[in-house]
């Protein structure tokens, strides 16, 4: 009896294994409706942030065998010229042929006044030049607007450049952040002082004056300093001595200059 039993089991078990083999996976294919939309739904910068921002409009569908215009509307808290600039043709933006995306670029307007709040820019796409094409994907239109937040930032804060010497070739990539805008952090201004180049961060403090005060910062080996703000440039110098022990437990003391130019 159990012999039979063992045979049954092992020809069910054959018979399920022919089954699922013999089973193909359906291919599921996007079949429409073809449409237009943001690629994504919303993005935060802070007003510092110097570089083009792409906003990406793109096309599910068959590549296109001519240009395709999409027309979009503006809204939203932030004032354009003030707080930010379309590169673009005037609300209109283009899906070039062949191609499956087109971007709305955006620049912008570095006004810090050190009062920290945020503006919104609501993009919505309207219409597309292909009447065969949908706006937003399904019924309920999803993709159809984009958010751009854009986050009031300190005075001295965004990205700068930086020189030992005048004629030095300046040396891009150094921050300053702040949370307060009085209290600043700024990062990998290691222009050639010191060897290894860390990626060394430095705290200063704005007096409000066009001053700034670097405090005594560090462990063994100090810093402490000052520096001054152009109004008119925003570029700011700063006068930095670093104070440590020599072999004989003296102290000594070395001075460095540096200025900073925000970049464009």
């Amino acid at each position: 009896m159990k012999k039979n039993t063992t045979i049954r089991t092992t020809t069910l078990l054959l018979m399920l294994l022919f089954i699922a083999l013999g089973c193909e996976t359906e291919k599921i294919l996007f079949s429409g409706p073809y449409h237009i939309r943001f690629t994504e739904a919303s993005i935060t910068k802070k007003e510092s942030f110097s570089e083009a921002i792409k906003i990406e409009v793109h096309l599910a569908g068959l590549a296109p065998s001519e240009d395709i215009t999409i027309k979009y509307g503006i809204t939203g808290s932030a004032r354009e010229g003030i707080d930010y600039t379309v590169a673009n043709d005037q609300n209109t933006v283009t899906i070039k042929k062949g191609e499956y995306f087109g971007y709305i670029e955006v620049h912008l307007i570095n006004n810090a006044n050190n009062i920290l709040r945020s503006q919104d820019v609501i993009f919505t796409l309207l219409s597309v030049s292909d009447s065969k094409l949908e706006v937003g994907q399904g019924p309920s239109a999803i993709g159809k607007t984009f958010s751009l937040t854009i986050q009031d930032d300190c005075i001295l804060a965004g990205a700068y450049s930086g020189v030992q010497n005048v004629f030095d070739v300046p040396i891009n990539d150094i921050a300053i952040s702040s949370t307060d805008c009085e209290n600043y952090l700024l990062s990998n201004w290691n222009i050639g002082f010191f060897s290894p180049p860390y990626d060394y961060t430095l705290n200063f403090i704005d007096n409000g004056d066009n001053t700034i005060t670097i405090p005594a910062q560090g462990e063994g080996e100090t810093l402490d300093g000052k520096g001054v703000v152009d109004p008119l440039t925003r570029k700011i110098t700063f006068d930095l001595t670093l104070t440590y022990k020599d072999e004989n437990d003296q102290d000594v003391e070395e001075k460095y200059a540096f200025t900073l130019t925000p970049s464009l």
